[in-house]
């Protein structure tokens, strides 16, 4: 009766699932007094909308524009704003009414880009840990996503040894997130060149999310790879106003991509995604208008990931490095237990759900992605984060808990 390429993604209706992104999963763990910190939303579940957004949006309500359509690729004049900022920011030059698309979320965004690109048996290649809807777009199109793995040792840069043993004849595309999530992990200039070498070399796509772009850490460089000698033509990027925002319950994201893939972009919007929300849209082009909110939120994350990587990595069995971006955290918990195991500790202990590793990937297998970025007040989160340290240090070290022993 069912898709099968979409039947074994269950909801949890008929069998518990812990990821909080299906079903009601999230909803029911807070009201069991459960903090989540698995969810990729900025200062969530907290009240976090800055004053002169909410008076942008009041403004747009009283004056009668948001309840209708704009139309279906978005608004001309957000898109015309988005050009801009992807020459100033990205170094990309964009026409606005042939490069651009608006969309209601990365996630589907993601999705149209797949359904437009891959066609059944193609493969694609991606670097893991990665993001889950990689591999899982590529099931749900019949599509072949071969997993490529990035160590902590390498800083979980691209491996092209690894890329170049995997590439066949049915090779079509290369993934990959940027800065990475689940690691945090930025990409750097030279390992993005040699990747536009490798995409150019064997007639490749490259399909790169950008969603956590807007704060880099460390005065590391940040390079779009679009921007790259020979990849205008290759490259498709999807980035999102949910993560350096903070307008994740807004769903608006955006698409740069040559116009002879845009027009089939253009063409199946609608089908695929529908019109993006008419007020997010108003919101979305408020916030490139702000000066101030990605700066404030870039010393309240830089501080949020130093508490968090002071917090837990003097807990014996855990290693992790500080994250280069954003609001995640990769924590390597392998010498205290499987992820599932360590998940579930955390949760009956200290009361907080983190994402297990393994979803991420093979290789994501004993490791934690914590979304640092979770809560608005500090203090709050600073108590759940010493609640998360008192509960791994009950776990014994693998290992030096047999050493002791005999």
């Amino acid at each position: 009766m069912l898709n099968t390429r979409l039947s074994r993604f269950t909801g949890g209706l008929f069998a518990p699932h812990r990821k909080s992104d299906i079903g009601e999963t999230a909803d029911r763990l807070r009201r069991d007094g459960i903090d989540i910190l698995a969810w990729a939303d900025p200062f969530a579940p907290d009240r976090s909308l800055p004053k002169n957004f909410r008076k942008a949006l009041h403004a747009e309500i009283e004056g009668g524009a948001p309840e209708h359509y704009t139309v279906p690729v978005g608004s001309l004049e957000l898109r015309q704003a988005l050009a801009r900022k992807l020459e100033s920011q990205n170094g990309i030059i964009a026409d606005p009414s042939r490069n651009i698309v608006v969309t209601p979320g990365a996630d589907s965004g993601l999705l149209m880009c797949m359904m437009a690109l891959l066609n059944p048996g193609d493969e694609v290649l991606v670097p893991e840990p990665g993001f889950p809807a990689a591999f899982s777009n590529c099931e749900i199109l019949g599509a072949v996503p071969v997993p490529l793995k990035m160590t902590a040792e390498s800083g979980y840069q691209l491996d092209f040894d690894e890329l170049e043993r995997a590439v066949t004849p049915m090779t079509k595309m290369v993934f990959i997130a940027h800065p990475n999530n689940p690691t945090g992990t930025v990409f750097r200039k030279s390992v993005l060149q040699e990747l536009a070498r490798f995409v150019v070399k064997h007639d490749l796509l490259l399909l790169c999310d950008q969603a956590f772009e807007d704060h880099i850490f460390d005065g590391i460089e940040f390079v779009s790879p679009a921007a790259l000698p020979g990849m205008a033509d290759r490259t498709v990027t999807v980035f999102s106003f949910s993560k350096g925002y903070g307008l994740s319950g807004f769903r608006v994201a955006y698409i740069h991509a040559c116009a002879e893939i845009m027009d089939v972009f253009y063409g199946n919007v609608t089908t695929v995604c529908g019109a993006t929300s008419s007020l997010a849209q108003r919101l979305a082009l408020a916030a490139l208008e702000d000066e101030e909110v990605l700066t404030s939120y870039y010393r309240k994350l830089e501080y949020r990931r130093n508490l968090l990587f002071d917090t837990l990595s003097t807990v014996p069995g855990v290693r992790m490095q500080r994250s280069e971006s954003g609001i995640l955290s990769w924590i390597d918990v392998s010498d205290l237990g499987t992820s599932a195991e360590v998940v579930d500790h955390l949760l009956r202990t200290a009361k907080v759900l983190v994402n297990d590793g393994t979803a991420y990937g093979p290789h994501g297998a004993g490791h934690l992605r914590l979304v640092h970025g979770c809560i608005l007040d500090d203090d709050r989160a600073a108590e759940v984060f010493q609640r998360i340290r008192t509960s791994l240090l009950q776990l014994p070290v693998r290992g030096l808990a047999t050493a002791t022993a005999s």
